[in-house]
């Protein structure tokens, strides 16, 4: 038998040690850089919340120490006040009526968009589009001359309708890429086993396009808690008022009360913080989907 000459594996090419260096100093760059942007963007927040535990006393003396001494009263006045709680409720029914709308008619307005061919169904995609471009400011004196003239002055209705309107735009642009991903074979086989249009949504187009839709539901929801300008030119009466806008009243109310001012600040930030820290992967995911699709 004639020999075989086995080849020797092929060795496996190194990167000299200059690249590895170079990469780790790199690296090293990044993170600092990204620790650095993290600390400046807390900073602001971790001042807040402290702030609340101190006394108007030290705040003056050493407006960026810590409290000697926690001060949780000022907290606890906060939250035994009938105030804070009424304008929580007030923020929670805005939101979350605004956020079921909005997935609600964004879902049914993107599924049209993206699974059937129509007449004008690109000028009408374009129209959501463009809707991206006219922020709140821009038409609040027209807004608040309808809402006037429909009467909802000092309503909450009159808060969430505006909200829902500009909040749909950005909806139907992030849901259309998910609806349209949905392989046309997949209906035509559900039309065939005897499923129809409205049972091929609730049972296949819903739950493929469930990151979509917790995306766009989480931003109508923390858009609408957030929602400052739109309250103010709306809602006059401090029983209907909002969490933002109960701030700023709060702090005109008690200017001279800093720390408890902070207290109130810090309790109204917390539930958008805590929000939108426990589902900010949701978010990124759905966007990521809506830009793959």
């Amino acid at each position: 038998m004639a020999a075989t000459s086995v080849a020797p594996p092929l060795a496996r090419k190194r990167r000299p040690p200059r690249q590895h260096g170079a990469q780790r100093r790199a690296n090293a760059a990044v993170y600092a850089v990204a620790v650095l942007l993290i600390i400046v963007m807390l900073a602001p927040v971790a001042y807040i919340i402290i702030g609340g535990f101190r006394t108007n006393a030290e705040i003056t003396t050493d407006p960026s120490g810590f409290p000697r001494v926690w001060q949780v009263g000022n907290y606890v006045d906060v939250l035994t006040g009938g105030v804070f709680w009424q304008q929580v409720l007030n923020s929670t029914i805005a939101a979350v009526t605004t956020t079921v709308a909005v997935v609600a008619l964004g879902l049914m307005v993107s599924f049209a968009i993206a699974r059937y061919n129509f007449r004008g169904r690109g000028a009408l995609y374009a129209l959501y589009a463009a809707g991206l471009m006219f922020p709140m400011t821009v038409a609040i004196t027209p807004l608040y001359i309808m809402v006037r003239s429909i009467g909802l002055m000092n309503k909450l209705g009159g808060v969430i309708l505006p909200q829902i309107a500009f909040a749909l735009p950005v909806t139907v642009i992030i849901l259309v890429p998910f609806l349209r991903a949905i392989p046309t074979e997949l209906q035509e086989a559900a039309a065939i086993d005897g499923c129809s249009r409205l049972g091929f949504f609730w049972r296949m187009v819903l739950p493929l396009s469930l990151p979509g839709v917790i995306t766009v539901g989480i931003l109508a929801f923390i858009g609408s808690w957030n929602s400052y300008l739109l309250p103010l030119f709306i809602l006059n009466d401090d029983a209907a008022y909002t969490l933002p806008l109960g701030v700023q009243a709060f702090a005109s109310r008690y200017s001279v009360d800093t720390a408890r001012v902070l207290a109130f600040t810090s309790l109204a930030m917390l539930p958008a913080l805590a929000f939108f820290s426990l589902f900010e992967r949701r978010i990124v995911g759905g966007l990521t989907g809506a830009v793959k699709g």
